[in-house]
Order: C-alpha cells, then structure tokens, then sequence
C-alpha cells in the first residue's frame, strides 16, 4: 500500500511500511500503484497526479465533526478515532488540538520549532547559537544559547501542559518525539496519520 501526506513543505510517503520523505521541489519515485492521499498544498497535489496514473484522495472519506472553522485536512485525520486526549502535531507548524468524550473541542496554532531556531539571530547575530537540545527547564538559564533554547522549548510547551492538565498527550510529526520528553502524561506516535488513513481506506472498501 501506498500512502502519501502532502504538506506544506514535503511529500511525506508510507510505502511498504517505510517512509521516504521528498521536498516539493524535488522528483518524487517510481511508483507502482495506487497513491492514497492527503494534502494540503493544491500545487503539490497537481504535481502528484502527473507523476502516478492513479491516486486517490482520501479527503471525501474523512468524517469528523467539529465547530472549528477552516481547520486543516491533516489536523482532522491526526485526531481521528481519540476520545480523549490533546493531540500534537509538531510539523513546519505545531498544531494542537483537545479532544473530549469524543468530541473535538478546539485547538490552536504554534511556530514549528525550525522557525523559532530562526528568529533570533534575525534580531541580532550576537543570538546565533546551536540550539542545546539538552538544556534543563528546571532552573533559570545562566548562559545565552541556554536562554535562547529555553526560551523555545518553553514557549511550546507550557500553552500544551496548561490545557493537558491529567490529560493524555498524543505527539506525532517530525519534532514530536523530541517535544514528548519534556511532558509526562505524553507518548509519542510517530505514524499516527497513517495510520489513520489505513483505518479510512480499511472501512472503505470501495477505494481499494
């Protein structure tokens, strides 16, 4: 089975049980098959059609109710089937969205952690520094690069635990593993999405 997530910055495939990832400017494989996809990028979407003869959207397919207006295709797909739980998305943007009883509650939007490592020598090249993916959140930083990388981790996580509380947190994407080791009442899953999209086109015996 083939299966292809399209962001905003990569093609994402899941072939065989293996991902292979290709920037939207790059040639994507030779491929056997039919593509199921998700996306959220039209030029892209355009792009995967010419390469492979069939492909199949899975969009149509996907069912899930909520009150939030405009929220995107694969924040719906990674929340599919949770009853209760916070679930983030940690990609070029850090989706988070709460679950309850079923019920999608709402959600909200966070810098990927790539673009926060960008902002500060932006200000000033005195704030260039390797991000220390090690420092400690437990005590007040007492050097720069430490500040700096506090400060980012920070500012992602504290708005999750706020809301998480007892909560269960669910982290997928490509920072998600990462970020999961700074919450305790967290795991991270790391082919969520696919996962789901197995589950759609399983229930779907039509598109098979």
């Amino acid at each position: 089975m083939i299966l292809c997530d399209i962001g905003n910055t990569n093609f994402h495939f899941f072939i065989d049980d293996k991902e292979q990832m290709y920037s939207l400017d790059s040639t994507l494989p030779s491929l056997d098959g039919k593509v199921y996809y998700i996306s959220v990028n039209e030029k892209a979407t355009t792009k995967l059609k010419l390469f492979y003869k069939e492909t199949i959207d899975l969009e149509p397919y996907i069912n899930f109710d909520t009150s939030y207006s405009g929220m995107g295709l694969d924040r719906k797909m990674a929340c599919l089937g949770v009853e209760n739980a916070i679930i983030v998305d940690a990609g070029s943007a850090i989706t988070v969205d709460i679950i309850k009883k079923g019920k999608h509650k709402g959600g909200f939007i966070l810098p990927g952690l790539s673009s926060l490592k960008k902002v500060y020598p932006q200000i000033s090249q005195k704030l260039s520094f390797a991000f220390n993916t090690k420092v400690n959140l437990d005590k007040i930083p007492l050097c720069t690069q430490d500040a700096i990388s506090y400060g980012i981790i920070q500012s992602i996580i504290e708005p999750i635990k706020k809301i998480s509380k007892k909560q269960e947190v669910i982290f997928t994407g490509g920072d998600g593993e990462f970020l999961s080791t700074f919450i305790k009442n967290s795991n991270y899953k790391r082919d969520l999405i696919f996962n789901n999209m197995r589950g759609i086109i399983d229930a779907n015996n039509c598109i098979t």
